[in-house]
């Protein structure tokens, strides 16, 4: 079979079709790229391009309320900034992982209004200039086109309000954050529909929408589908209607979720994650005809390769039978992963996932 691009890849695994081999891709942290950069990795070409990974690329959109950006405090360790979702948060300079939220701006349904009210569809949400730069060239190198959508719990509970009082106001106030999650993806809707009119049509939509942690969700089903799923739904609806795929990314163990996502139209999984619960090889045995899986090797044990390279020889070949499964871990690569593990995580998945 004649090597593919990405694009054509992706495609035949979204439905459920054999390749060349299948997409191998991942999120690199910034940290690790630096630790890399000692170790080898050549100034001036970034890490997709080194190891070959598939090129998946996004076009993005903002959707903030436009909160006035300002660092606050900066040392060599770190730096504590606000953002424009009105958020205060301290990120280390040379190291990745999740941020430390400090302060909220929207805090409650008024502060809510406030800022839903700075929230239009304006043209110049969307960086014209990158899409004209780029597009022709990641059309003409085959690569994956995503639109990266960004509303629901998630970004929520994580970018806007905080994780307890979301929870919270799932309960007590639930019209205030299920009126976040639509607004959001009325923003989204707006947006992507201009891209697209403008010429920029993409071949999917993907969103973060993490409902889970180790061994449980952070809500039960119920509360999924009553608050949750019609918003996500109706993003699937729009997705569809244009004949595009739909990629969903939750960490944490969200099983009870997955019928619910088929159903709704969710057409691959993200990331899959080993360590909180989520069993690739049970997931495709049970929803492989209906489910593509991205991920599902685990991040886990990077520091121990040789475990890795075991999983990996388990997971991969069940999980790429008749197509359906991209090959990442199920999260990301931290900067405690070396050059030369990476390397071989890559060769190895390449190797594996083959249908030569």
């Amino acid at each position: 079979m004649a090597e593919m691009t990405s694009r054509e890849r992706m495609l035949r695994m979204y439905e459920h079709r054999e390749a060349d081999r299948v997409p191998v891709t991942d999120s690199i942290w910034g940290s690790t790229v630096e630790r890399w950069r000692r170790e080898g990795l050549p100034e001036g070409v970034s890490p997709h391009d080194y190891f070959g990974l598939d090129r998946i690329v996004a076009i993005g959109a903002d959707i903030s309320p436009r909160y006035p950006e300002k660092v606050l405090e900066e040392t060599p360790a770190y730096k504590v900034h606000t953002t424009k979702y009105g958020v205060t948060m301290k990120n280390w300079t040379h190291a990745g992982g999740v941020p430390e939220y400090l302060d909220f701006t929207v805090v409650d349904a008024d502060s809510w209004a406030r800022a839903k009210a700075r929230m239009k569809p304006d043209r110049d949400r969307i960086d014209w200039d990158r899409l004209k730069e780029n597009y022709p060239k990641w059309r003409e190198s085959g690569a994956w086109v995503n639109a990266g959508f960004w509303f629901g719990f998630d970004v929520t509970h994580s970018f806007i309000v905080g994780t307890e009082r979301t929870l919270i106001a799932m309960a007590t106030d639930p019209e205030w954050v299920v009126d976040i999650f639509n607004h959001m993806l009325d923003m989204d809707i707006a947006l992507f529909q201009m891209a697209w009119d403008a010429g920029y049509q993409f071949d999917g939509i993907g969103w973060y929408e993490d409902m889970g942690y180790k061994l449980n969700q952070f809500f039960s089903l119920d509360m999924y589908r009553e608050l949750v799923k019609p918003v996500q739904k109706r993003a699937c609806d729009w997705a569809h209607a244009k004949g595009l795929k739909v990629w969903l990314h939750s960490c944490g163990d969200i099983r009870p979720f997955v019928p619910e996502l088929i159903g709704i139209g969710v057409n691959m999984l993200n990331p899959v994650e080993v360590k909180a619960g989520m069993d690739p090889l049970a997931l495709k045995k049970q929803y492989g005809r209906e489910l593509a899986f991205h991920g599902g090797l685990n991040a886990a044990l990077f520091d121990r390769p040789e475990l890795l390279w075991e999983q990996m020889r388990a997971t991969i070949p069940a999980m790429k039978a008749g197509g359906g499964y991209v090959a990442s871990s199920d999260h990301s690569v931290p900067e405690l992963v070396s050059f030369e593990t990476f390397r071989e995580f890559v060769r190895l998945a390449k190797e594996l996932g083959s249908y030569r």
